[in-house]
């Protein structure tokens, strides 16, 4: 069963890995590779912002290659809102619930922490991303090209 925890120093390769293995498939359409690929996850890690979703029993599934490993979530406080950097899932656990299971932690650790709400963003050409946390409660709130990359942010109220 699939456990969330924070990420710990020693996974800084893992998480790259996964990180940029999940997003390998929207490089032919930005042209380039997208943000996350590039990160400093040791960085990250070191501030306390990753969180991992493991499940300790792959290797029982068979899967002794893909290591303990099936999400990623990094979540950066600002002064009125908690940032989701980035929500990445192993490609080969893609598409079972895990990217939800991932935001409605970052749900729940924007409420336990008193933000008002969520904010993300992700590349225009992410349509289907973008699709999928319109569904979720998140509406856009601008366009903006940062760093040659061209970014929807948006934004879902938090509940207290």
């Amino acid at each position: 069963m699939p456990q969330l925890r924070p990420a710990h120093s020693a996974e800084v390769g893992a998480v790259t890995a996964l990180v940029r293995a999940a997003y390998a498939s929207w490089v032919p359409r930005i042209g380039r590779e997208p943000a996350p690929m590039t990160a400093d996850y040791a960085a990250a890690i070191a501030r306390g912002e990753v969180t991992v979703l493991e499940d300790a029993g792959l290797e029982d599934a068979g899967l002794e290659d893909a290591g303990d490993l099936v999400g990623v979530l990094v979540l950066i406080p600002e002064a009125t809102a908690l940032m989701i950097e980035n929500v990445a899932v192993a490609p080969a656990f893609q598409g079972r619930g895990h990217g939800r299971t991932l935001l409605a932690f970052a749900e729940q650790t924007a409420r336990a922490g008193g933000y008002a709400r969520l904010r993300l963003y992700t590349n225009a050409a992410m349509t289907e991303n973008i699709a999928l946390y319109a569904r979720g409660g998140f509406a856009e709130t601008r366009r903006v090209t940062e760093h040659g990359l061209h970014r929807v942010y948006m934004e879902k109220p938090i509940d207290r």
